[in-house]
C-alpha cells in the first residue's frame, strides 16, 4: 500500500468501534456463507462399505446405503442411519437442520419454543428458526451485496458523465432523476414484484431500478467541482479522451465521497428485502429470510422467539454496517488527523 492508503487504514483502525464491527461482519459473513455445513440435514461425510461420500456435494439413491428406494437418501429417517451405521459411520453438521427441513419429532404443536434440540425454537411448520436465520442472514448479504454493487458502478457512471460533460446531458439526467426520483418507490416496487415472478434475480432486477441514484448526487457534485481543476483542463487540451479523463484523472476524488456511502447503500438494501419479503412480494415462498421471519412474528404473537430472533438479528446487521460507515467515512476524511 502506498502512504495514503497506510495512513487511511491507520484512521480507519483508530475508530475502534467501526474496525471491530469490520472484524464481526467478516466473521460472520463467512459463518453464513458456509452455512451449508454448519446447518444441514445431510452429513457432511459418509464411511460407508468401505467408500467414502460427500452428500452435501452429491445426492445419492437410499440404495446406495443398503435402503430400499431408489430415490434421494433422507439422512434424517432413523431407517437409513441404522443401515450406515451397520457398516460404517456418518458425519452430521452442528445443527442437522436445512433451512426447509421439517422437524416431525416435536412434542408440542408448532411454533415450539426454544429447546436442546431446536436452540431458537421452531417457526409455524416446524422449521428451525436457527437455521433460517442464517440462511436466511446469508441471502441477504449476498443479495445486498451484489445490489450495492451493481447499484455503484451504474450510479457512478451516471453521475461522472453528467457531471463531466454538463450541459444538456446534465440539464435532462437531472429532470428525469427528479420524475425518477418522485415515483412512489414502494408501491411502484410491490406492483412490478407482483408482475414478475418472484425470485432473487428478478427481485434484484426490481430493487435495481431506484437504488442506482442513490450515488449519482455526490458522483456529480464531484465531477462538477474537478473538471475545473488545472491538471484536467490540461490533459483535455492535450487531446486526452473524455472517458480516460473521467476515469484516470477525476475518478479517483469521486472515489472518496462513493466508498463513504456503500456500507449505508448496503444496508438500505437488506432493509429493502427484508421489507419486501415481509410483504409477501420478495423471494418465493419457503425461502428463507428475514423478512419471512418478521412476517411469522406478526403472526404467531404467542411464540415471542420468532420475532425476538428476528429483531435481533436485523439489528446486529443494521449497527455493524452502520459502525462500518461511520469509520470508513473517518478513514477517507481530510479533517482526521488522530
Amino acid at each position: 500500500m502506498n502512504e495514503r492508503a497506510k495512513e487511511r487504514w491507520r484512521k480507519f483502525k483508530a475508530n475502534k468501534r467501526g474496525y471491530y464491527a469490520f472484524i464481526v461482519f467478516c466473521f460472520v459473513f463467512v459463518f453464513v456463507c458456509a452455512a451449508d455445513f454448519v446447518a444441514n440435514d445431510k452429513p457432511l461425510i459418509v464411511r460407508y462399505d468401505g467408500q467414502w461420500y460427500f452428500p452435501i456435494f452429491q445426492e445419492y439413491p437410499e440404495t446406495t446405503f443398503g435402503g430400499t428406494f431408489k430415490t434421494a437418501t433422507d439422512y434424517t429417517d432413523p431407517y437409513v442411519q441404522k443401515k450406515i451405521n451397520e457398516k460404517g459411520f456418518f458425519v452430521m453438521p452442528l445443527i442437522p437442520y436445512s433451512y426447509d427441513t421439517i422437524n416431525y419429532r416435536l412434542k408440542t404443536p408448532a411454533p415450539c419454543p426454544p429447546s436442546a434440540e431446536n436452540w431458537l425454537g421452531t417457526d409455524d411448520l416446524g422449521r428451525d428458526v436457527l437455521t433460517r436465520l442464517i440462511y436466511g442472514m446469508r441471502y441477504s448479504l449476498i443479495f445486498g451485496l451484489i445490489l450495492t454493487t451493481v447499484s455503484s458502478l451504474i450510479g457512478v457512471f451516471a453521475g461522472a458523465v453528467q457531471g463531466y460533460f454538463g450541459g444538456k446531458i446534465d440539464l435532462f439526467a437531472q429532470r428525469f432523476l427528479e420524475i425518477w426520483g418522485s415515483l412512489p418507490q414502494l408501491f411502484v416496487l410491490i406492483i412490478v414484484s407482483s408482475i414478475i415472478a418472484p425470485g432473487f434475480w428478478s427481485l434484484l432486477f426490481v430493487l435495481l431500478l431506484f437504488s442506482w441514484t442513490a450515488l449519482v448526487p455526490v458522483v456529480r457534485a464531484e465531477f462538477l467541482r474537478a473538471r475545473n481543476f488545472d491538471y484536467v483542463k490540461a490533459a483535455y487540451a492535450l487531446g486526452v479522451p473524455d472517458f480516460v479523463i473521467i476515469f484516470k484523472h477525476v475518478f479517483p476524488n469521486a472515489m472518496v465521497a462513493t466508498l463513504t456511502y456503500l456500507p449505508f447503500i448496503l444496508s438500505g438494501a437488506v432493509v429493502s428485502l427484508t421489507a419486501l419479503d415481509f410483504l409477501g412480494f420478495g423471494l418465493p415462498p419457503g425461502s428463507p429470510s428475514l423478512g419471512d421471519l418478521v412476517r411469522q412474528g406478526k403472526e404467531n404473537l404467542q411464540a415471542p422467539w420468532l420475532a425476538a430472533s428476528a429483531f435481533v438479528a436485523l439489528a446486529f446487521l443494521l449497527t455493524v454496517l452502520v459502525f462500518i460507515g461511520e469509520a470508513v467515512r473517518d478513514a477517507f476524511d481530510p479533517r482526521k488527523n488522530k
